[in-house]
């Protein structure tokens, strides 16, 4: 699976590269601020939702300390996306919020 830290992600943002970023943390801890753009998809619903996703884009899975984005990416990658899991996760991230 490709990892991605948050410094390397926030630099792709500040480039101004059009990113594809899924927030899977519960809508009360992404209340607290997320990364701007990201989707918020829960890790309990990702499953249900992965639908909505387009299998010819990347992903950049986002959580709070790197567990559950890696659960999210490993369930999302076997169902053939493409997707880079953020290490650290929120806790990490030093780039804006919103």
């Amino acid at each position: 699976m490709k990892e991605i830290t948050p410094n390397e992600l926030n630099r792709k943002i500040m480039n101004g590269e059009q990113l594809s970023i899924i927030d899977v943390r519960e809508p009360a801890e992404v209340a607290t601020g997320k990364i701007p753009g990201a989707v918020n998809i829960s890790l309990r619903l990702i499953e249900f939702r992965m639908h909505e996703l387009d299998k010819q884009k990347e992903y950049f899975i986002v959580c709070q300390a790197g567990g559950r984005s890696s659960q999210a990416a490993q369930i999302l990658s076997k169902n053939g996306f493409h997707v880079v899991n953020m290490i650290g996760g929120m806790q990490c991230w030093e780039g804006k919020v919103v």
